[in-house]
Protein backbone atom coordinates (compact mmCIF):
# COMPACT_ATOMS: atom_id res chain seq x y z
CA UNK A 1 0.00 0.00 0.00
CA UNK A 2 2.65 2.46 0.85
CA UNK A 3 3.92 2.30 -2.96
CA UNK A 4 0.57 3.18 -3.96
CA UNK A 5 -0.65 5.62 -1.31
CA UNK A 6 1.68 8.73 -0.84
CA UNK A 7 -0.01 8.52 3.26
CA UNK A 8 -1.27 5.54 4.17
CA UNK A 9 -2.55 3.73 7.38
CA UNK A 10 -1.68 0.48 7.53
CA UNK A 11 -2.92 -2.77 10.17
CA UNK A 12 -3.91 0.25 12.46
CA UNK A 13 -5.60 -0.24 15.57
CA UNK A 14 -6.20 2.83 17.01
CA UNK A 15 -8.34 3.68 20.40
CA UNK A 16 -7.33 5.54 23.99
CA UNK A 17 -5.80 4.25 27.06
CA UNK A 18 -4.41 1.04 25.34
CA UNK A 19 -7.87 -0.12 24.57
CA UNK A 20 -8.91 -0.56 20.81
CA UNK A 21 -11.60 1.60 19.45
CA UNK A 22 -11.15 0.34 16.12
CA UNK A 23 -8.67 -2.44 14.27
CA UNK A 24 -7.03 -3.27 11.39
CA UNK A 25 -7.63 -0.12 9.63
CA UNK A 26 -5.98 0.01 6.32
CA UNK A 27 -6.46 3.35 4.41
CA UNK A 28 -4.63 5.70 1.77
CA UNK A 29 -4.78 8.64 0.01
CA UNK A 30 -2.62 9.78 -3.64
CA UNK A 31 -1.45 12.92 -4.50
CA UNK A 32 -4.21 14.49 -6.05
CA UNK A 33 -6.98 13.11 -4.26
CA UNK A 34 -9.38 13.76 -1.75
CA UNK A 35 -10.35 11.14 0.82
CA UNK A 36 -13.46 12.20 3.47
CA UNK A 37 -14.53 9.79 6.57
CA UNK A 38 -18.24 10.22 6.86
CA UNK A 39 -19.91 8.43 9.60
CA UNK A 40 -22.50 8.84 12.78
CA UNK A 41 -21.13 11.14 15.88
CA UNK A 42 -18.62 9.27 18.38
CA UNK A 43 -17.82 6.17 15.45
CA UNK A 44 -13.73 7.12 15.99
CA UNK A 45 -13.31 9.32 12.59
CA UNK A 46 -11.47 11.94 14.56
CA UNK A 47 -9.74 9.09 16.63
CA UNK A 48 -8.30 7.45 12.90
CA UNK A 49 -7.37 11.18 12.34
CA UNK A 50 -5.53 11.74 15.49
CA UNK A 51 -3.94 8.43 15.46
CA UNK A 52 -2.68 9.36 11.71
CA UNK A 53 -1.02 12.85 12.57
CA UNK A 54 0.71 11.20 15.75
CA UNK A 55 -1.83 13.59 18.29
CA UNK A 56 -2.40 9.86 19.63
CA UNK A 57 -0.38 7.09 20.17
CA UNK A 58 -1.29 4.02 17.73
CA UNK A 59 -2.07 0.51 19.33
CA UNK A 60 -1.01 -1.44 16.82
CA UNK A 61 -0.12 -0.92 12.77
CA UNK A 62 1.66 1.85 11.00
CA UNK A 63 1.40 4.76 9.38
CA UNK A 64 3.80 5.38 6.03
CA UNK A 65 4.13 8.90 4.55
CA UNK A 66 5.95 9.18 1.17
CA UNK A 67 7.37 5.86 1.90
CA UNK A 68 8.46 6.19 5.50
CA UNK A 69 7.24 5.30 8.44
CA UNK A 70 6.01 8.20 9.89
CA UNK A 71 7.16 6.90 13.76
CA UNK A 72 10.77 7.18 12.52
CA UNK A 73 10.63 10.79 11.19
CA UNK A 74 11.02 14.13 13.02
CA UNK A 75 8.57 16.88 13.57
CA UNK A 76 10.36 19.04 11.34
CA UNK A 77 10.43 17.18 8.36
CA UNK A 78 7.01 15.65 9.10
CA UNK A 79 5.76 19.26 9.18
CA UNK A 80 7.19 20.08 5.85
CA UNK A 81 4.88 17.66 4.26
CA UNK A 82 2.11 17.48 6.98
CA UNK A 83 -0.43 20.28 7.65
CA UNK A 84 -3.52 19.62 9.90
CA UNK A 85 -6.47 21.52 10.99
CA UNK A 86 -8.30 19.80 14.06
CA UNK A 87 -11.61 21.06 15.76
CA UNK A 88 -9.07 21.87 18.79
CA UNK A 89 -9.34 25.71 20.15
CA UNK A 90 -5.63 26.50 19.75
CA UNK A 91 -4.23 29.39 22.18
CA UNK A 92 -3.69 32.49 20.70
CA UNK A 93 -4.41 34.80 23.44
CA UNK A 94 -0.87 37.83 22.53
CA UNK A 95 -1.42 36.66 18.99
CA UNK A 96 -2.99 38.52 16.07
CA UNK A 97 -4.02 36.00 13.06
CA UNK A 98 -1.30 37.49 11.22
CA UNK A 99 1.01 35.75 14.22
CA UNK A 100 -1.09 32.04 13.93
CA UNK A 101 -0.90 31.88 10.11
CA UNK A 102 3.26 32.84 10.22
CA UNK A 103 3.18 29.48 12.57
CA UNK A 104 3.17 27.72 9.51
CA UNK A 105 6.69 28.41 7.71
CA UNK A 106 8.18 27.76 11.30
CA UNK A 107 8.85 24.09 10.03
CA UNK A 108 11.44 26.42 6.77
CA UNK A 109 12.89 28.63 9.64
CA UNK A 110 15.96 28.87 11.36
CA UNK A 111 16.40 28.27 14.97
CA UNK A 112 15.51 31.68 16.04
CA UNK A 113 12.41 31.19 14.44
CA UNK A 114 12.56 34.42 12.12
CA UNK A 115 10.42 34.79 9.35
CA UNK A 116 12.20 35.98 5.77
CA UNK A 117 10.73 38.21 3.40
CA UNK A 118 9.57 34.59 1.27
CA UNK A 119 8.11 33.83 4.55
CA UNK A 120 6.28 37.06 4.80
CA UNK A 121 5.06 36.94 1.47
CA UNK A 122 3.21 33.72 1.80
CA UNK A 123 1.87 34.31 4.95
CA UNK A 124 0.42 37.38 2.99
CA UNK A 125 -1.04 34.43 -0.19
CA UNK A 126 -2.12 32.49 2.68
CA UNK A 127 -4.22 35.14 3.94
CA UNK A 128 -5.86 36.12 0.45
CA UNK A 129 -6.75 32.94 -0.38
CA UNK A 130 -9.02 32.04 2.09
CA UNK A 131 -10.39 36.29 2.50
CA UNK A 132 -8.94 36.64 5.62
CA UNK A 133 -6.61 40.01 5.09
CA UNK A 134 -9.16 42.29 6.12
CA UNK A 135 -8.86 41.02 10.08
CA UNK A 136 -5.22 39.50 10.11
CA UNK A 137 -3.65 42.00 12.59
CA UNK A 138 -6.84 41.63 15.03
CA UNK A 139 -6.18 39.55 18.00
CA UNK A 140 -6.57 35.82 17.20
CA UNK A 141 -8.84 35.21 20.39
CA UNK A 142 -11.64 38.60 19.25
CA UNK A 143 -12.39 36.73 16.11
CA UNK A 144 -15.74 34.08 15.30
CA UNK A 145 -15.15 30.64 15.04
CA UNK A 146 -15.56 30.94 11.54
CA UNK A 147 -13.01 33.49 10.75
CA UNK A 148 -11.01 31.42 13.35
CA UNK A 149 -11.21 27.75 10.64
CA UNK A 150 -10.06 30.44 7.76
CA UNK A 151 -7.16 31.64 9.83
CA UNK A 152 -6.10 27.86 10.92
CA UNK A 153 -6.24 26.59 6.92
CA UNK A 154 -4.69 29.77 6.10
CA UNK A 155 -2.35 28.60 8.71
CA UNK A 156 -1.88 24.53 6.45
CA UNK A 157 -1.74 26.85 2.92
CA UNK A 158 1.51 28.46 4.71
CA UNK A 159 3.20 25.65 5.96
CA UNK A 160 3.17 24.38 2.00
CA UNK A 161 1.92 20.65 2.49
CA UNK A 162 1.93 18.11 0.37
CA UNK A 163 -0.71 16.47 2.39
CA UNK A 164 -3.51 18.52 4.75
CA UNK A 165 -5.92 16.67 7.22
CA UNK A 166 -8.42 18.34 8.27
CA UNK A 167 -11.29 17.75 11.01
CA UNK A 168 -14.59 18.62 10.34
CA UNK A 169 -13.19 22.18 9.45
CA UNK A 170 -16.93 23.32 8.07
CA UNK A 171 -18.28 22.97 11.19
CA UNK A 172 -18.34 26.78 12.47
CA UNK A 173 -18.26 28.60 8.56
CA UNK A 174 -21.77 30.06 7.41
CA UNK A 175 -22.27 28.84 3.52
CA UNK A 176 -20.73 31.03 1.56
CA UNK A 177 -17.29 30.12 3.71
CA UNK A 178 -18.15 26.51 3.29
CA UNK A 179 -18.03 26.64 -0.65
CA UNK A 180 -15.24 29.01 -0.82
CA UNK A 181 -12.86 26.45 1.97
CA UNK A 182 -14.16 23.64 -0.40
CA UNK A 183 -13.39 25.02 -3.60
CA UNK A 184 -9.97 26.15 -2.03
CA UNK A 185 -9.53 22.26 -1.23
CA UNK A 186 -10.36 21.40 -4.81
CA UNK A 187 -7.89 24.34 -6.23
CA UNK A 188 -5.24 22.62 -4.06
CA UNK A 189 -5.65 19.33 -4.86
CA UNK A 190 -5.94 19.83 -8.82
CA UNK A 191 -3.10 22.44 -9.28
CA UNK A 192 -0.79 21.52 -6.41
CA UNK A 193 -1.28 17.84 -6.21
CA UNK A 194 -1.76 18.09 -2.62
CA UNK A 195 -3.66 15.15 -0.79
CA UNK A 196 -6.55 15.75 1.23
CA UNK A 197 -7.97 13.72 4.47
CA UNK A 198 -10.79 15.21 5.77
CA UNK A 199 -13.84 14.28 7.80
CA UNK A 200 -17.20 15.91 7.40
CA UNK A 201 -20.77 15.74 8.81
CA UNK A 202 -22.77 17.53 5.50
CA UNK A 203 -23.35 14.72 3.49
CA UNK A 204 -24.30 17.07 0.35
CA UNK A 205 -20.37 18.59 0.49
CA UNK A 206 -18.88 15.15 1.01
CA UNK A 207 -20.49 13.72 -2.10
CA UNK A 208 -19.80 16.32 -4.02
CA UNK A 209 -15.40 17.06 -3.11
CA UNK A 210 -14.71 13.46 -2.32
CA UNK A 211 -12.32 11.14 -4.74
CA UNK A 212 -13.18 8.19 -2.02
CA UNK A 213 -15.29 7.87 1.18
CA UNK A 214 -14.23 5.73 3.78
CA UNK A 215 -17.49 5.01 6.15
CA UNK A 216 -16.91 4.47 9.84
CA UNK A 217 -18.92 2.57 12.11
CA UNK A 218 -19.83 0.73 15.10
CA UNK A 219 -15.90 -0.06 15.74
CA UNK A 220 -14.89 -0.72 12.13
CA UNK A 221 -14.75 1.00 8.87
CA UNK A 222 -17.98 -0.35 7.39
CA UNK A 223 -17.60 0.43 3.42
CA UNK A 224 -14.73 2.44 1.32
CA UNK A 225 -15.76 3.39 -2.25
CA UNK A 226 -16.85 6.42 -4.67
CA UNK A 227 -19.44 8.71 -3.98
CA UNK A 228 -21.75 6.89 -6.41
CA UNK A 229 -21.15 3.52 -4.66
CA UNK A 230 -21.38 5.15 -1.05
CA UNK A 231 -24.38 7.80 -1.18
CA UNK A 232 -27.35 5.29 -2.11
CA UNK A 233 -30.26 6.08 0.09
CA UNK A 234 -30.39 2.73 1.79
CA UNK A 235 -26.56 2.78 2.61
CA UNK A 236 -27.06 6.23 4.34
CA UNK A 237 -30.25 4.93 6.05
CA UNK A 238 -27.99 2.34 7.61
CA UNK A 239 -25.23 3.73 8.47
CA UNK A 240 -26.59 6.43 10.06
CA UNK A 241 -29.35 4.34 11.75
CA UNK A 242 -32.07 6.57 10.42
CA UNK A 243 -35.50 5.20 11.59
CA UNK A 244 -37.50 8.96 11.22
CA UNK A 245 -37.39 10.84 8.18
CA UNK A 246 -35.34 9.54 4.78
CA UNK A 247 -31.92 10.98 3.01
CA UNK A 248 -32.33 11.41 -0.66
CA UNK A 249 -28.76 10.67 -1.92
CA UNK A 250 -29.60 12.19 -5.38
CA UNK A 251 -29.65 15.72 -3.37
CA UNK A 252 -27.90 14.66 -0.47
CA UNK A 253 -30.73 16.11 1.75
CA UNK A 254 -32.70 14.81 5.17
CA UNK A 255 -36.00 14.89 4.95
CA UNK A 256 -38.53 15.06 7.64
CA UNK A 257 -41.31 12.31 8.48
CA UNK A 258 -44.04 12.97 6.78
CA UNK A 259 -47.63 14.29 8.62
CA UNK A 260 -49.69 11.34 8.22
CA UNK A 261 -53.47 11.89 7.98
CA UNK A 262 -56.10 12.62 5.33
CA UNK A 263 -55.35 14.97 2.99
CA UNK A 264 -56.35 18.50 3.76
CA UNK A 265 -54.72 19.88 0.37
CA UNK A 266 -53.70 18.80 -3.23
CA UNK A 267 -51.23 20.01 -4.44
CA UNK A 268 -50.48 20.68 -8.16
CA UNK A 269 -46.58 20.82 -8.91
CA UNK A 270 -43.99 20.08 -10.94
CA UNK A 271 -40.17 20.81 -12.18
CA UNK A 272 -39.00 21.74 -8.49
CA UNK A 273 -42.13 24.37 -7.98
CA UNK A 274 -44.09 22.07 -5.61
CA UNK A 275 -40.79 21.64 -3.12
CA UNK A 276 -41.23 24.74 -1.19
CA UNK A 277 -44.93 24.06 -0.71
CA UNK A 278 -44.56 20.29 0.30
CA UNK A 279 -41.75 21.49 3.16
CA UNK A 280 -44.07 24.47 4.04
CA UNK A 281 -46.72 22.15 4.60
CA UNK A 282 -44.94 19.65 7.01
CA UNK A 283 -43.55 22.23 8.78
CA UNK A 284 -47.72 23.53 9.48
CA UNK A 285 -48.71 19.48 10.27
CA UNK A 286 -50.69 19.62 7.42
CA UNK A 287 -51.14 16.33 5.74
CA UNK A 288 -51.68 16.90 1.84
CA UNK A 289 -51.42 14.94 -1.14
CA UNK A 290 -49.68 15.57 -4.40
CA UNK A 291 -49.46 14.80 -8.35
CA UNK A 292 -49.54 14.43 -11.21
CA UNK A 293 -45.84 13.58 -11.19
CA UNK A 294 -43.75 11.63 -13.41
CA UNK A 295 -40.62 9.96 -11.33
CA UNK A 296 -37.65 11.78 -12.91
CA UNK A 297 -39.53 15.18 -12.27
CA UNK A 298 -37.31 17.18 -9.49
CA UNK A 299 -40.60 17.30 -7.41
CA UNK A 300 -41.10 14.07 -6.58
CA UNK A 301 -38.19 12.79 -3.86
CA UNK A 302 -39.32 15.34 -1.66
CA UNK A 303 -43.19 14.63 -2.64
CA UNK A 304 -42.93 10.77 -2.09
CA UNK A 305 -41.08 11.57 1.29
CA UNK A 306 -43.54 14.38 2.40
CA UNK A 307 -47.02 13.53 1.25
CA UNK A 308 -49.69 11.61 2.81
CA UNK A 309 -50.92 10.95 -0.59
CA UNK A 310 -48.95 10.76 -4.13
CA UNK A 311 -49.92 10.30 -7.86
CA UNK A 312 -47.56 9.38 -9.83
CA UNK A 313 -46.18 7.93 -13.36
CA UNK A 314 -42.96 6.37 -14.32
CA UNK A 315 -39.82 8.62 -15.25
CA UNK A 316 -40.82 10.62 -18.25
CA UNK A 317 -43.83 8.85 -18.75
CA UNK A 318 -47.14 10.76 -19.43
CA UNK A 319 -50.43 9.84 -17.19
CA UNK A 320 -53.37 8.08 -18.90
CA UNK A 321 -56.86 9.78 -19.18
CA UNK A 322 -57.84 7.60 -16.52
CA UNK A 323 -55.32 8.63 -13.96
CA UNK A 324 -55.54 12.16 -14.68
CA UNK A 325 -59.78 11.51 -13.73
CA UNK A 326 -58.58 9.51 -10.65
CA UNK A 327 -56.34 12.78 -9.56
CA UNK A 328 -59.27 15.19 -10.21
CA UNK A 329 -61.82 13.11 -8.28
CA UNK A 330 -59.51 12.99 -5.24
CA UNK A 331 -58.80 16.39 -5.60
CA UNK A 332 -62.17 17.56 -5.39
CA UNK A 333 -62.85 14.92 -2.56
CA UNK A 334 -60.38 16.87 -0.83
CA UNK A 335 -61.63 20.36 -1.87
CA UNK A 336 -58.58 22.72 -1.86
CA UNK A 337 -56.16 23.02 -4.16
CA UNK A 338 -52.74 25.00 -4.49
CA UNK A 339 -50.94 25.16 -7.86
CA UNK A 340 -47.23 25.74 -7.46
CA UNK A 341 -47.17 25.57 -11.82
CA UNK A 342 -46.03 29.21 -13.92
CA UNK A 343 -47.13 27.45 -16.67
CA UNK A 344 -48.04 24.11 -18.60
CA UNK A 345 -46.49 22.75 -21.35
CA UNK A 346 -47.42 18.85 -23.18
CA UNK A 347 -45.20 17.00 -21.03
CA UNK A 348 -47.50 18.76 -17.93
CA UNK A 349 -50.90 18.53 -19.69
CA UNK A 350 -52.82 16.43 -16.78
CA UNK A 351 -51.79 18.82 -14.29
CA UNK A 352 -53.08 22.24 -16.79
CA UNK A 353 -56.31 19.71 -16.51
CA UNK A 354 -56.29 19.88 -12.96
CA UNK A 355 -55.50 23.50 -12.40
CA UNK A 356 -58.44 24.14 -14.82
CA UNK A 357 -61.18 21.58 -12.98
CA UNK A 358 -59.61 23.60 -9.60
CA UNK A 359 -60.58 27.18 -11.07
CA UNK A 360 -63.74 26.09 -12.18
CA UNK A 361 -64.49 24.53 -8.88
CA UNK A 362 -63.52 27.61 -6.85
CA UNK A 363 -61.22 25.67 -5.42
CA UNK A 364 -57.98 27.02 -5.35
CA UNK A 365 -56.05 28.28 -2.78
CA UNK A 366 -52.93 30.39 -2.04
CA UNK A 367 -50.09 28.20 0.08
CA UNK A 368 -49.61 31.30 2.61
CA UNK A 369 -53.38 31.94 2.35
CA UNK A 370 -54.13 27.71 3.53
CA UNK A 371 -51.29 28.11 5.59
CA UNK A 372 -52.55 31.39 7.83
CA UNK A 373 -55.59 29.75 8.02
CA UNK A 374 -54.53 26.71 10.01
CA UNK A 375 -54.74 26.15 13.36
CA UNK A 376 -51.24 26.27 15.40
Amino acid sequence: MSGTYYISAEKMTVGYDGRPLIENINIGVRRGEILTLIGPNGSGKSTILKSIIRQLRLIAGTVVLDGRDMAKLKERDIAKKLAIVMTERIKGELMTCRDIVATGRYPYTGRLGLLAREDRRIVDAALETVHAKDFADRPFSAISDGQRQRILLARAIAQQPEIIVLDEPTSFLDVRHKLELLDILKSMVREKQVAIIVSLHELDLAEKISDRVVCVAEGRIDRCGTPEHIFTDEYIRTLYGIETGSFNALFGSAELPKTEGDPQVFVIGGGGSGIPAYRALQRADVPFAAGILPESDLDYPVANALAAELFSVPAFGLPTAAQTEAAAKRMMAIGRAVCTVSAFGETNAANRQLYDAAQAAGILVGIDALLKGVEP
